[in-house]
């Protein structure tokens, strides 16, 4: 199935090997043409200078895009040359809203749409162990499984449509949880003066280990929040799913905390650390 893949941030280029290494990835396309261009010279690809030229030239298109407007653009633009019979897979973190309308315009084409975003950072990308949770129709899934486990430890469909994003703005809700647990735990950690590596190792091997602390613990102990998962990114989706609990009137207090904190930290200029930057707010 020859493969095009739209968005080559940090988490695409490492999907984009990936594919690449078990030989389906055919071109890729990004706003950056710069980085594009790079990719494509080492993984011995096809450079397109427009998403159009891409999508009329695979069988299956991956998205990795930042927003809902960026996804619905690029969906927009590859509606016009697409191929019936083809297949977008969307990979960013978006509303399950923008899912719907996806799948909407690409059917008005016989173009089959899944909504798959993932799990696992961008060491999940580089290493292929990604999770993946996909809405749309199963049959569709099936056709494009041999791409997707290439970059993925696990595939899980979840349902309709619009279900995979639902499914990603759990884990973002979760992890939000989870960042101030840990960030919070470790600030008094160091208040108590512990021996942070001696603490980290210990509790990671109990019931309240979690890979959040396995693999940021230390770093942001010692000061240091490469991404990663970035801020900005987090708190765009914690936005989106804070729109999504108000559709059906839940509270999600830990996540509309989050959301402040990360605001405080990108007026200081952190917005593209890595998201245990909220160390910064809680520490001694």
């Amino acid at each position: 199935m020859k493969t095009g893949i739209i968005g080559l941030g940090a988490m695409g280029q490492g999907m984009a090997r990936r594919v690449a290494s078990a030989g389906y990835l055919a071109a890729v396309y990004n706003r950056t043409a710069s980085k594009a261009r790079d990719l494509a010279n080492e993984l011995n690809v096809t450079v397109c200078d427009q998403p159009e030229d891409l999508a009329a030239q695979v069988d299956l298109v991956l998205v990795c895009v930042s927003a809902d407007e960026d996804v619905l653009e690029m969906i927009a633009a590859i509606s016009n040359t697409i191929k019936p019979g083809s297949i977008v897979v969307d990979m960013s973190t978006v509303s399950s809203d923008t899912a719907l309308t996806a799948a909407a315009i690409l059917a008005e084409k016989q173009v089959g749409f899944l909504d798959a975003p993932v799990s696992g950072g961008v060491e999940g990308a580089k290493n292929g162990t990604l999770s993946i949770m996909v809405g749309g129709d199963a049959d569709i899934l099936e056709k494009v499984r041999p791409v997707l486990e290439t970059m993925s430890a696990r595939i899980t469909h979840i349902g309709a449509t619009g279900t995979g994003q639902a499914t990603k703005a759990v884990n973002q809700i979760m992890g939000a949880g989870i960042n101030q647990a840990v960030t919070e735990a470790l600030a008094f950690a160091q208040a108590q003066q512990l021996p942070l590596e001696k603490v980290v190792d210990v509790i990671s091997a109990g019931a309240s280990g979690n890979w959040f602390l396995q693999h940021r613990g230390l770093t942001m102990c010692n000061g240091t929040f490469a991404p990663g998962f970035k801020v900005a990114l987090h708190h765009k989706d914690l936005l989106i799913c804070q729109a999504m609990a108000e559709q059906v009137n839940i509270p999600i207090p830990v996540c509309a905390a989050t959301i402040a904190d990360y605001a405080k930290l990108m007026a200081e200029g952190y917005g593209d650390e890595d998201i245990s930057a909220l160390f910064r707010l809680k520490r001694p």
